[in-house]
């Protein structure tokens, strides 16, 4: 409870200091790099990592696999409920989160998919950062990282790490960079597609 306040906190003095003005330029990139770089230590300072690595190396590999194909089901199973074309569904399924990846490149062929293609992948990483610690106890902390998609490497995984404990902290990240290296491949070719109909 006590993150949920802080995180709401945060969020508020930054919407505040956006309103009077304050300008964060790419402010947020650097703050993703120092994470990263922090990230880096923390594993660095983990004594276990072959142990880990042992442990874990098929669920690393297997599990953003995983991920991205559950992920693509459920553009298929949505853009059926919301009838949603399917080829557009699938689209925005596949950016597994990165919302500020998805929405302009869907954005570029239909403004409409690339504002669904946004909001839908940005209330996913929302939804990781709010539900995690719940959905973890229940299907298991390691299970649980895939609802992050590949935000798992940078934005949610303090959330991770804090609920999850420091022993998922490698396959979380291992699971975002993975498919933070699909993505960028995949979702263009499949908003190209959608947009030849």
């Amino acid at each position: 409870m006590k993150f949920m306040i802080l995180s709401l906190i945060s969020f508020t003095m930054g919407w505040i200091g956006g309103k009077v003005g304050i300008k964060a330029g790419n402010l947020y990139e650097w703050a993703l790099y120092v994470l990263i770089f922090v990230i880096g230590l923390e594993i660095g300072l983990n004594g276990r990592i072959s142990e880990l690595r042992d442990k874990f190396n098929a669920k690393i590999l297997l599990m953003p696999l995983l991920t991205l194909m559950g992920s693509m089901v459920g553009g298929v199973l949505i853009g059926i409920i919301l009838t949603i074309p399917i080829r557009w569904s699938v689209a925005i399924a596949s950016g597994v989160g990165w919302y500020s990846l998805t929405g302009p490149v869907l954005a570029k062929y239909s403004e409409f998919y690339g504002v669904v293609g946004f909001l839908a992948n940005f209330l996913r990483e929302i939804f990781t950062v709010l539900f995690y610690p719940t959905i973890a106890r229940i299907v298991g902390k390691e299970v649980a990282i895939s609802i992050g998609g590949a935000t798992t490497m940078d934005s949610t995984l303090p959330v991770i790490v804090k609920f999850g404990g420091r022993d998922v902290m490698i396959i979380a990240f291992v699971h975002g960079f993975i498919l933070s290296l699909i993505v960028p491949i995949l979702t263009p070719t499949l908003a190209s597609l959608a947009a030849r109909g």
